[in-house]
């Protein structure tokens, strides 16, 4: 049975065993257990091998995503589906982490890349990742080339020199696997002395995770000081953590961008927009005046449009038009709480539908 399965576990040898022999009985598990272990110290195959580094001092930095969607976080009672960004120093344990809210980017790598080295005030020579998407996706060939070369302008503006790990083989990035799975089960634990994984808003939960990597860096203060002024200066400005688009607000009070409407004041409907596209907000420009910051939204996961809506922004019309309210595509959206549409809910099931749409417009507009 072992070798025909090499790799079987000892209790799935055990119940296959049970099996085909029911009159052996529990009793063997943990004799059989121990044979086995020994039988594979003598007889098993190669096993691959981790070699631990030794790291130079101001030599290497290493970023990477993890996936935070089984801590079960939510904000305001809704789950919040996000990653968290970690860049940390090989030699010292320097760490940064931010929370992002799309998956893996460009823009979310730039922002948090840039966040830890202002914060840490140098760069390392080297800055290495385990083949994250951001730079070295899986996608077409030109948008693989341009967020390759995005990459390389990033890391050449900061002066580090690119390395990443083989793909699959994510032990060669040590340092940072190791500390990330450490940070990820910090965080876990953090959460269940909280008593709850439900925060008021995202910089509530933002400010919970800077507090967790503030307390795990204090503990290696002298190493990080020391590091610190072996890194190399920074530039003297950031460079761009945003992706540039152009729009144009329709009739409909808004643009859609990247399968998401987006609602703006009514006056800038028929004019041509510049929108900087950053991980978690969008800013909006009329040539070079910036006029209003947008939280950004994301389409479903099964390709269907979202909608970010400010009902502040399409209010005036609405008084004007308040049957408009009833069959609105992004009326769910409007509300700018859920006790809103629970009133709506309610005026519809008491009055006529016209009636209940002119109260609950004007209700809007009390709090506008």
């Amino acid at each position: 049975m072992l070798k025909a399965a090499p790799g079987v576990r000892p209790v799935a040898t055990f119940e296959e065993m049970l099996r085909r022999h029911p009159e052996l009985g529990v009793g063997i598990r943990r004799t059989l257990e121990r044979r086995i272990h020994a039988l594979r110290a003598i007889h098993g195959e190669e096993q691959e091998v981790i070699f631990r580094q030794t790291h130079e001092v101001g030599q290497v930095g290493q970023s990477d995503f993890t996936d935070m969607g089984e801590l079960g976080v939510t904000i305001a009672s809704a789950p919040l589906d996000h990653r968290v960004y970690h860049f940390r120093l090989a030699y010292c344990g320097f760490e940064y982490a931010h929370v992002v809210l799309g998956g893996e980017s460009f823009i979310a790598l730039a922002e948090g890349l840039q966040n830890a080295m202002w914060s840490l005030g140098g760069a390392p020579r080297e800055h290495r990742t385990d083949s994250l998407s951001a730079a070295f996706c899986n996608l077409d060939r030109n948008a693989r080339d341009d967020l390759t070369r995005r990459y390389e302008d990033l890391r050449a503006y900061c002066g580090m020199r690119p390395s990443r790990n083989n793909r699959g083989i994510a032990h060669e990035n040590g340092a940072i696997e190791s500390s990330h799975g450490h940070l990820k089960r910090t965080i876990a634990d953090a959460l269940l002395l909280r008593g709850t994984a439900d925060f008021d808003d995202l910089a509530a939960y933002r400010g919970f995770i800077d507090e967790i990597v503030s307390c795990r860096k204090a503990r290696n203060d002298k190493r990080i000081d020391y590091e610190r002024a072996t890194l190399q200066a920074l530039p003297d400005r950031r460079t761009s953590d945003y992706e540039k688009v152009i729009v144009r607000a329709t009739s409909s009070g808004g643009f859609t961008l990247r399968k998401v409407f987006y609602t703006v004041p009514s006056r800038l409907i028929g004019h041509q927009l510049r929108v900087r596209l950053y991980d978690d907000r969008l800013d909006v420009f009329v040539g070079g005046t910036h006029l209003v910051t947008l939280p950004r939204g994301r389409p479903h996961p099964n390709g269907k449009h979202d909608q970010v809506v400010d009902y502040r922004h399409v209010i005036h019309s609405l008084r004007r038009k308040p049957m408009t309210l009833l069959n609105l595509v992004y009326r769910d959206r409007l509300f700018p709480r859920e006790a809103y549409q629970r009133t709506f809910d309610s005026l519809r099931e008491r009055l006529p539908d016209k009636k209940a749409c002119r109260l609950m417009v004007d209700l809007l507009a009390l709090g506008h």
